[in-house]
């Protein structure tokens, strides 16, 4: 038995703008002379040559402002003067585009049309210029001042029966100053309901790493990328979501470093790179990748236990040469239990997980097996996992088995996908906070904050279907769409008493809003912050723990825009006035008095100010890292020990992974095509093995609709729908497809979710194809 979980269509719509989708050959290197092209073609056209050269020139420089599309971190020796990459350009692009949106916009477009729009459409119409509010009732934003806006919400804060009826949401673009005085907030308010967008991503890797090393981070420094023999590269396409990444991999390459790509799909970026900053990139390029393991989609973890159990055999048969026994007998704790779950290994649940096989996986784990120095890089291909806890540590196992943490040249690269996402959380935006931290901000702003967690970014949706939340505030991003089961989602949103969304640029939660609903226009990181007269600087943390000041070249898109700092000080006074003499005004005043308080309550910040002042970053301290010392209640790094679940599929269905394009950043869609992968003028795309296709009677150019498939504990299946995909033949993994979010987030259902972390497992849903609903459709899908 089966029943529709979804009210009606939700999230991103078919567009005419789509309808004809063109599919060409995927490329086979990645950047090149083409990155350069495109970059500086949409520079110009949505900034204009001046304020392209301007903005372009500042973009990760020592005065300048950093990237907001990724995290990766700057080189502190030596940077270029085009210090970006294709997608850096195209995120500027975005921010700077000289169009806007105000109140003669809303008037003209209410809300119900707005939302038959592409997330493509919204974002392209321009920069949020004025403050807007809508109405309970009303299908328009109309506009409202400053002081009526934070009015507003004080009035609706100060309303709710519980501080935790409040959510805090917060975008990983959002500075440390910002994060800071936020959490602070929502402290000061009652709650620690501070979802992210962590929570979305990275969650399982902050759990798993501070289970097993004590520290929610990575181990390395670019440097020791640069120095390592083997960089290993799991679920990650940096060519397109961390492009200056493929840097880093090509000077290992030419320093003799070998590297291993682990994906089910082959990506142009681990293949060739083509640096545009070298002669050699711009003709011949760089081969990167020495091996490619396609695993089939959750194959992850039998893979890493696989090479677990390869190197305690390569050492048996060569003792010391392959395991570091003095470093797990000084440093761990859990190894003989572990060791002997690893050497009972069944090898038919290795080959059904992985699809690879054994020769393969002999191949790859010799690599290992032979390095002294290992990166171990990954991101949200192992993160978004029902297991991703799970694989993460047995990632960890590994390298505690070869001593790879503390040692130059080796170590555990989470690459984090949002620019400072890692410093919210180190900056306190988490429901889990620890105790030390809560101690610290009392001891500093005299009050007790609460101790009981609060709710993480699908608890907040719970909470607000549920009517135990009223009021939802985001800091940045796009919620609605970023988040999983986009029905439910938005849904949850439009129950709110009160939705705020302090934002750049119009987007899909715009338009699921409460019954009163603010926007909050803010100054985006290009932009000269001068609140009150001076012009300030904020600081951001890289995937690396480096932090490093940023300050906007360009002027503001309208007058009317206020930083984040600004409107969260004018929304926090507002609510709270003088309670516990927390000087908010004073703060929006001068960002260097809340880098004094983060001195005092974060460890690392110390001379916050002078550090920003005297130095183009500072790496904050990890003791794994620096001295091979593990903050774990046992005082030493944990070998862990996890069941090998190998997941399966009814007969006639698949395994969809959600993905990015080449155009976009998250939720962000900056245009149609994705040429790495050969689509062009369309997103509305499913990839999938032509054996697939011969199985499930359909052809390469045929459009179906994708139906998600959720088991219920009374033996009835939830159904979700996204409608009118093309299919387009593909080498993935047989019974492995994919496809773009968001528009395939209406498909993930909010309760499956990773063990331990809570993270939705968008690289895990069980969909069947229906072509007969979608038999309207025209395979338009010309080959290019």
């Amino acid at each position: 038995m089966t029943r529709d979980s979804s009210p009606g269509r939700a999230g991103p719509p078919v567009d005419e703008e789509e309808a004809r989708i063109r599919v060409g050959r995927p490329a086979k290197h990645a950047a090149g002379i083409k990155a350069v092209q495109v970059s500086l073609t949409r520079a110009v056209k949505q900034m204009g040559l001046v304020k392209s050269a301007k903005n372009l020139l500042a973009l990760n420089q020592e005065q300048g402002f950093d990237c907001m599309s990724c995290a990766w971190p700057d080189p502190q020796d030596h940077r270029h003067t085009a210090e970006f990459c294709e997608n850096g350009a195209k995120a500027v692009s975005w921010e700077g585009q000289r169009e806007t949106v105000g109140p003669e916009f809303f008037a003209a477009h209410p809300i119900s049309e707005l939302y038959q729009r592409t997330d493509h459409w919204l974002e392209r119409q321009g920069r949020l210029v004025h403050p807007m509010v809508r109405r309970d009732g009303a299908d328009h934003y109309e506009p409202i001042s400053w002081d009526a806006a934070f009015a507003l919400i004080a009035r609706h804060l100060t309303a709710l029966d519980s501080p935790d009826e409040a959510e805090f949401y917060t975008s990983g673009r959002a500075s440390n100053e910002a994060a800071f005085v936020y959490q602070l907030f929502a402290r000061a308010f009652g709650t620690n309901n501070l979802p992210d967008c962590s929570n979305m991503c990275h969650e399982s890797t902050s759990v798993a790493l501070a289970q097993t090393t004590g520290v929610g981070k990575g181990s390395v420094t670019l440097h020791d990328l640069h120095d390592a023999d083997l960089i290993i590269v799991s679920g990650q396409n940096p060519g397109t979501n961390h492009p200056r990444m493929l840097s880093a991999l090509e000077k290992a390459k030419r320093g003799g470093a070998r590297i291993l790509a682990i994906n089910p799909l082959k990506e142009p970026g681990l293949l060739r790179f083509g640096n545009p900053q070298t002669p050699r990139g711009l003709t011949k390029g760089t081969s990167l990748a020495d091996e490619y393991l396609q695993i089939r989609s959750n194959g992850d973890l039998a893979l890493w236990r696989a090479f677990a159990h390869l190197l305690l055999r390569a050492d048996d048969e060569n003792p010391g040469q392959v395991v570091d026994r003095e470093f797990i007998d000084a440093h761990t704790v859990g190894f003989e239990a572990w060791e002997k779950h690893v050497r009972a290994l069944d090898w038919d649940q290795v080959r059904t997980a992985t699809g690879l096989t054994r020769a393969e996986i002999e191949s790859a784990a010799h690599l290992l097996a032979t390095s002294r120095r290992i990166v171990s890089c990954w991101a949200m291909g192992i993160t978004q996992h029902r297991n991703g806890v799970a694989t993460i540590e047995e990632m960890v196992n590994v390298a505690l088995l070869q001593g790879m943490i503390g040692k130059e040249g080796a170590g555990l690269c989470p690459v984090r996908g949002h620019s400072n996402v890692q410093g919210d959380r180190t900056m306190g935006i988490w429901e889990r906070s620890p105790d030390w931290f809560l101690d610290a901000l009392r001891d500093e702003f005299g009050f007790e904050p609460p101790r009981e967690h609060g709710h993480d970014a699908a608890n907040a949706v719970r909470a607000l279907r549920d009517g135990r939340a009223r009021v939802f505030l985001g800091l940045g991003g796009n919620f609605a769409s970023a988040m999983s089961d986009t029905a439910v989602t938005e849904s949850a949103l439009r129950s709110a008493a009160l939705t705020v969304q302090i934002s750049t640029k119009l987007n899909r939660s715009h338009l699921a809003a409460g019954r009163d609903a603010l926007i909050l226009p803010a100054l985006g990181r290009t932009e000269i912050d001068r609140t009150a007269g001076v012009e300030q600087r904020v600081t951001v943390e890289d995937s690396m723990s480096v932090v490093h000041a940023s300050r906007g070249r360009a002027e503001p898109a309208g007058p009317l825009l206020r930083s984040e700092v600004d409107v969260l000080c004018g929304i926090a006074h507002a609510t709270l006035g003088d309670r516990y003499g927390i000087p908010w005004q004073e703060f929006a005043r001068d960002y260097s008095r809340i880098r004094d308080r983060v001195a005092r309550v974060v460890p690392g910040f110390e001379d916050f100010n002078d550090k920003i002042r005297r130095h183009a970053g500072f790496t904050l301290p990890h003791p794994p890292r620096d001295s091979r010392s593990f903050p774990t209640p046992e005082g030493k790094a944990v070998f862990s020990v996890s069941p090998l679940e190998v997941m399966t599929v009814p007969e006639g269905r698949l395994v969809l992974q959600t993905l990015r394009s080449h155009d976009q950043f998250n939720t962000t869609i900056y245009g149609l095509d994705d040429r790495y992968r050969g689509i062009r003028s369309g997103r509305r795309v499913l990839f999938i093995n032509e054996s697939d296709l011969h199985d499930q009677g359909l052809a390469d150019g045929d459009h179906v609709d994708i139906i998600s498939e959720w088991p219920q504990r009374d033996g009835t299946t939830d159904e979700r729908r996204a409608e009118r995909f093309r299919l387009v033949a593909y080498d993935t993994p047989p019974g492995c497809v994919a496809a773009y979010y968001p528009e395939t987030n209406p498909l993930i259902p909010l309760d499956s979710q990773a063990l331990g972390s809570g993270t939705p497992t968008s690289k895990w849903v069980v969909v069947r194809l229906d072509p007969a609903a979608a038999s309207g459709s025209t395979a338009e899908g010309d080959q290019v």
